[in-house]
């Protein structure tokens, strides 16, 4: 791939574009938030702890509940995930990624639009997948029924 002005240009903006995202009420938000929950003890502990109870759980879907501990890792792994979700700081940043998220969803689909309608533009929000033909979630257009 040659490295045309015109390409330059383009990732240049999309730097900017980047920052502007960064610099906004939702991009600090999510910056300060992230901090919080790298920053509390309780939190990290308790992702810590997560994350070693999932593969105890990856380990134990392998084998189905042919597993010796099937029941116990799924109802802990379960148990374990909530108190994780719940833990105000951890909460708090995935209100926050979520927003940012959605912005970043939003940016990409007027971006793929502005080149095509017909560009297929991969989003986790619903909200955007009704909007579009065939949402992005389809490989071919095939078997999903849209009309690309």
């Amino acid at each position: 791939m040659l490295a045309t002005m015109e390409r330059v240009n383009i990732l240049q903006t999309a730097d900017s574009l980047a920052e502007m995202v960064l610099q906004s009420e939702a991009g600090e938000n999510y910056l300060l938030t992230l901090y919080k929950m790298k920053n509390d003890r309780e939190a990290q502990q308790k992702i810590r702890k997560f994350a070693s109870l999932k593969e105890l759980y990856e380990e134990a879907q392998r084998f189905g509940k042919y597993h010796p501990d099937y029941k116990r890792v799924n109802l802990e792994i379960r148990e374990v995930k909530r108190e994780m979700d719940l833990h105000p700081s951890i909460a708090e940043f995935k209100r926050a990624e979520t927003e940012i998220q959605g912005i970043l969803d939003e940016i990409s689909m007027k971006v793929g639009h502005a080149v095509s309608q017909h560009i297929k533009v991969p989003a986790g929000n619903p909200f955007f997948e009704s909007l579009s033909s065939c949402g992005g979630g389809c490989g071919s257009g095939g078997s999903c029924g849209c009309s690309a």
